[in-house]
């Protein structure tokens, strides 16, 4: 069973790490068991294969067993959504065409890299896209990674689409999402914010909610801020807000790595024994040294996370 997905998603959708025992070779136990641990968490929804699933290093074998292991332990108790991002619109179709069969509910797709499109051939990219795809896609802004903006008036544009029903945005750019927040307000149109630090202020102005990578180790920590938001509870708010800040300043800061948010979370997940901590080449977990430090900062959270959720 499918969930029938047009634009009501809201709340916590989690981008869920790719947990793996070595090299290309999927963790199945880890995966069950942090599976079992965001939804209890509370998330609304699974992404799989986007920048935290370290979609870009895993073959394509290996991208359709985790799909398929996931709708399988998923059992539609939630939305599962899947990254399809490619510079081949024809793997990106293939991809988008297993996971239909499969069971998901809605595709996400960051626009194609290496070299950039200019806005009307991105238009374009997308509109194809979408008339290869049987799900309705979401757009991905990670302009970081891939170099180029869904710029506010191509999304517009492509928002008149029925198949493309909304946009995640890890821009970290607050006009940019404000923008768009106020375009779409009498509009049925999905508005996700990547970056965690940010995704309570952008829920009060009226986001429907966070792809937040830190929800793969405390789900509920994420879902409890998203309901004080959607409440005006300013008073938890802060509290919770506080913790969120603590985990990106600590948990994704450590060493000189473009790695280093993806290596902290899934060492702490092995930490907490959810799953191994095991990166796809070329990138290696932490070293002892850099494990030690994480532990140490992972308790002063935990600590942290216990008082600011029992107050």
């Amino acid at each position: 069973m499918q969930h029938n997905l047009s634009t009501s998603l809201t709340g916590i959708i989690v981008p869920l790490v790719t947990p793996l025992s070595e090299n290309n070779i999927l963790d199945i136990n880890g995966l069950n068991n942090l599976i079992d641990h965001v939804i209890k968490g509370g998330v609304s929804g699974i992404f799989l294969l986007g920048t935290t699933g370290e979609a870009q290093n895993l073959s394509y074998k290996l991208r359709k067993e985790l799909i398929k292991a996931t709708c399988e332990k998923v059992d539609s108790r939630i939305p599962v959504l899947v990254g399809i991002t490619d510079t081949s619109i024809e793997e990106s179709a293939g991809l988008a065409d297993y996971a239909a069969r499969c069971g998901v509910s809605a595709l996400v797709a960051a626009p194609p890299y290496y070299y950039i499109p200019g806005q009307a051939e991105l238009l374009r990219y997308y509109e194809t896209l979408a008339a290869n795809i049987a799900l309705p896609l979401y757009l991905y802004n990670m302009p970081a990674n891939v170099k180029i903006y869904i710029e506010y008036q191509t999304v517009l544009a492509l928002a008149e689409n029925p198949r493309i029903i909304g946009l995640k945005d890890s821009s970290a750019n607050g006009v940019y999402f404000q923008k768009l927040l106020y375009s779409f307000k009498k509009r049925p149109f999905s508005l996700f914010v990547g970056p965690e630090e940010m995704m309570a202020e952008t829920v009060l102005m009226g986001g429907h909610g966070g792809v937040n990578g830190g929800a793969n180790l405390y789900p509920e920590l994420y879902v409890n801020l998203y309901k004080a938001a959607i409440n005006k509870d300013f008073e938890t708010i802060g509290r919770l807000q506080a913790v969120v800040m603590e985990i990106s300043n600590s948990l994704y800061s450590v060493g000189r790595y473009g790695s280093s948010y993806l290596k902290g979370l899934k060492t702490a997940l092995e930490l907490k024994g959810i799953c191994s901590d095991t990166m796809s080449e070329p990138f290696q977990k932490f070293e002892k040294r850099e494990r030690d430090i994480l532990v140490e900062r992972l308790e002063r959270i935990d600590a942290g996370m216990k008082q600011a959720m029992n107050t």
